[in-house]
């Protein structure tokens, strides 16, 4: 069983040599440039509409897409 995610988690990546901040939350996802405050963020419903509407288009069936967030 999955656990419930009741909190922001926050992993640090690595993108073309620059690093970024991913925090994980209840309400969505956020992407930032590490040292930055603003970033690129994304709610869990806008991003379930988005794979959807990928899905339909035969886009793919993963549900993850370098085009969401890239």
């Amino acid at each position: 069983m999955a656990t419930k995610l009741d909190k922001t988690i926050k992993r640090e990546i690595e993108m073309d040599g620059q690093a970024y901040m991913v925090a994980i939350s209840p309400d969505g996802i956020k992407l930032t440039q590490k040292g930055f405050r603003k970033g690129r963020e994304m709610t869990w419903r806008s991003l379930w509409a988005g794979g959807a509407e990928e899905g339909a288009s035969g886009a793919g069936s993963s549900g993850m897409s370098s085009g969401g967030m890239g």
